[in-house]
């Protein structure tokens, strides 16, 4: 499967995961994750769902090293952080280390992206006529 398109489907779980949770904290009153229902559809549904439009659209960048790199750091470290900070949220702070070490993937993975669009995204890569 192409990264890209592993990106939008992964990004819809995670928009199903935010919406399920802010439900849940609505139907509750109980708003203290809402950091992580913040985190989860900004990192997991929108940013997921924005790197795997660009990958579809700029197979150049797709199909790169890099963007193979970038989805599993990306993969690993966003649940590692939210699963954490939920945690943490809930008063648990043995878990802040945790929610580093996952916030550290995912800052490695964004500059991943980074430097591959800036690297392969261009107008002659987009397949389209220009």
């Amino acid at each position: 499967m192409a990264v890209g398109i592993a990106y939008i489907r992964v990004s819809v779980i995670y928009f199903v995961i935010g919406v399920l949770l802010g439900m849940y904290m609505s139907m509750r009153h109980e708003h203290e994750l809402e950091s992580v229902h913040a985190h989860v559809n900004l990192l997991g549904w929108a940013s997921f769902a924005l790197a795997g439009l660009i990958y579809v659209l700029f197979p150049e960048a797709g199909e790169s090293l890099l963007s193979k790199i970038q989805f599993w750091t990306y993969s690993v470290g966003l649940p590692i952080m939210m699963i954490s900070l939920a945690f943490l949220e809930l008063g648990s702070e043995q878990f802040e280390p945790l929610v580093a070490i996952g916030g550290i993937l995912v800052v490695f993975s964004v500059v991943l992206f980074a430097a591959n669009v800036l690297l392969h995204v261009h107008p002659k890569a987009s397949g389209g006529k220009r």
